[in-house]
């Protein structure tokens, strides 16, 4: 918790030095996230991914848009479904937008006979523009409860 705490508050500061300029939607760039990630669709999820993409989920920290695909959205997309959030906070100013708060998914069972779960956490991801004016996901962090068997 507290990481991400320390990962809200440098976003606000990266937001709060803009000089003006058009911003973003981030809600926008968030859900374009959450609809490829919840229709499987990994080759839109890594083209949303900047060259220097990093990612923190406990003890996992990836760096670079090869090992974030391969070790987050390969190694997990398979596996989660319907994912949710609930914005608590968000920021944008000409260059940078992040988003925080809640998150839920459910948990596929990992093989026959082995029940479903369903798992909840907190998160920012950090949105950045890149030199040809799309927006890349810069920074993604989790802070997940362990899975509970869903029932």
């Amino acid at each position: 918790m507290k990481s991400l705490v320390c990962s809200l508050l440098v976003a606000l500061a990266l937001t709060s030095c803009s000089k003006g300029g058009d911003a973003v939607n981030v809600q926008t760039l968030d859900q374009d996230f959450i609809a490829a990630w919840n229709s499987r669709d990994s080759g839109k999820i890594t083209g949303m991914l900047a060259d220097d993409v990093a990612f923190v989920q406990g003890n996992a920290h990836w760096k670079g848009k090869d090992e974030v695909a391969q070790k987050w959205v390969s190694a997990t997309l398979p596996t989660i479904s319907n994912l949710k959030t609930s914005v608590t906070s968000t920021g944008t100013d000409a260059g940078s937008a992040y988003e925080a708060g809640t998150f839920s998914v459910d948990v596929l069972p990992a093989g026959p006979g082995q029940p479903a779960g369903f798992g909840e956490g907190n998160y920012i991801f950090l949105w950045k523009k890149a030199a040809d004016n799309t927006w890349k996901l810069s920074y993604a962090q989790l802070e997940d409860l362990p899975v509970q068997r869903r029932n």
